[in-house]
């Protein structure tokens, strides 16, 4: 194999620009590579096998297309690192998306959640980015993705950084909860791939450690969830400081296309091209869904029913609220199962861990609130229960998104009960269809032991201050 020089991706691409007069002849970097969903070390020419990331076993293929990777024309050093992760065909979306993408198109796609959109977002702006000569006295970033929560930040960072490997190019996350200095550090250094989330991007840029006035490539990654989460007002601040859309690549990517999603593409985008795949099914085909409907008061002992039944390798449960997530897993470890709660006021090291040790399959079951249920890439996760109807009807999407993640098969299991069945209706016609309801029996409600308590995370007060609120309650003095 011809040894790979060191360098940063600038001075690549400055060299491609500038001595050999076109980009498409830049060096390509590093020595192994790993697929965003598959695996290979070395440089084996037998036939392909596709490997799944975290466990390296046969994953299934019957979900791509007949559209191989060979035929987009990427750039050299992306066309190699598939080659050597062995994948050979296209997923819907990136069949549909790439071959616009690649020439500069902008971008506005749906897909059924799990079929590989970070990978077409991201092999386009990396392809655009090695492609594209810059001159000798800019710097970046570049290119931007932002995403509206801490772990599919994260996420994508990973994902970039596989994808990139050989590229030469320098990565960044940006995030809240955690990190503050080492995070602005790394900007300071210098990046080529800026990826974060609206606060803590807004943040240092307010401060002047990052420019955006380069930026040529724009991503914005669950745009619906930017919505949900109040996060629109930050993205217009920060698409405004850019380059008109005219002088950037756009691309929007989600699980769904509303109505507001579309109008924040139209007004920051350059004629975007709209994709959606399979949109007569929002759900993943491979997903086997089922609903009981049971009493708050039996969802607990249901819960551990569907569990000796099930008998689920790697578990999702998701929850409506911080307080339901600790009541779920406290009775989760006082029954003898292994359980990890995943909310907002979790601190973000421990987050990361939990996530952490729930891919590498250490840790068998998380629960969860929504936070955890947009675009994590976790493969094998055979069920998905939702213990508490969601309220919003694209959260079940996402949710039960969780399993049947690239061609694979899964179970989603709902409860319905008294306090949030109200939402099932919209949840069916959303989705189209109706979710199977299976019948309550005596075996599924079991009998479980008390709860272990939850150790409950509190942000520390400004200062280390007491709080100031209401002062407690005593009670009055008798009087004779």
């Amino acid at each position: 194999m011809t040894e790979r020089p060191s360098g940063g991706g600038r001075e690549n691409r400055r060299r491609a620009a500038f001595n050999d007069g076109y980009c498409g002849k830049i060096i390509n970097r590093g020595t192994n590579f790993f697929w965003l969903i598959s695996a290979q070390t070395g440089r084996s020419r037998k036939p392909p096998t596709l490997l799944t990331r975290d466990y390296r076993q046969p994953m299934q293929t019957d979900h791509l297309t007949h559209v191989p990777f060979s035929s987009l024309g990427l750039t050299n050093s992306l066309q190699e690192s598939v080659e050597d992760a062995g994948f050979v065909y296209c997923t819907p979306i990136q069949a549909a998306t790439l071959p616009l993408a690649l020439k500069g198109q902008d971008i506005a796609g749906q897909a059924q959640t799990g079929t590989g959109k970070t990978a077409a977002f991201l092999l386009a702006a990396l392809h655009h980015l090695m492609e594209t000569p810059v001159a000798e006295d800019a710097v970046g970033p570049w290119a931007i993705v932002i995403a509206p929560t801490r772990e599919l930040a994260v996420q994508i960072h990973r994902d970039a950084e596989l994808l990139g490997r050989y590229t030469g190019l320098s990565f960044v996350a940006v995030f809240g909860g955690t990190g503050y200095d080492s995070q602005r550090r790394q900007l300071e250094a210098g990046v080529d791939v800026l990826i974060g989330t609206p606060g803590r991007l807004i943040d240092y840029y307010k401060q002047g450690v990052y420019k955006l006035n380069h930026i040529e490539v724009v991503v914005l990654d669950e745009a619906d969830r930017m919505f949900d989460l109040g996060f629109i007002t930050d993205i217009r601040y920060l698409l405004r400081k850019m380059p008109a859309p005219g002088q950037r690549i756009n691309m929007l990517f989600s699980a769904t296309l509303s109505n507001r999603v579309m109008e924040l593409a139209y007004e920051h985008m350059n004629n975007p091209q709209v994709i959606r795949i399979e949109a007569e099914h929002v759900t993943a085909d491979k997903v086997r869904q089922a609903l009981y409907h049971v009493s708050a008061h039996d969802k607990i002992a249901l819960l551990f029913g569907v569990l000796r039944q099930q008998e689920p390798k790697r578990i999702m449960i998701f929850v409506n609220t911080k307080k339901a997530a600790d009541r779920v897993t406290g009775y989760l470890l006082g029954n003898g199962y292994e359980a990890g709660v995943l909310s907002g006021d979790i601190p973000q090291p421990k987050r990361l861990k939990l996530l952490e040790s729930f891919q590498r399959g250490e840790l068998p079951i998380l629960v969860a609130t929504d936070v955890a249920a947009r675009g994590l890439h976790i493969a094998d996760v055979t069920h998905v229960i939702n213990f508490d109807l969601p309220q919003e009807r694209e959260d079940y999407v996402h949710r039960i998104g969780r399993t049947a993640r690239v061609g694979a098969s899964g179970d989603a299991i709902s409860f319905a009960c008294e306090q949030y069945v109200y939402s099932l209706p919209e949840i069916e016609d959303f989705i189209g269809q109706k979710i199977p309801v299976l019948p309550m029996t005596e075996e599924l409600l079991v009998e479980y032991k008390p709860p272990r308590r939850m150790e409950r995370h509190r942000p520390p007060l400004a200062g280390g201050e007491r709080g100031r609120g209401r002062a407690p309650h005593r009670r009055a003095p008798h009087r004779a």
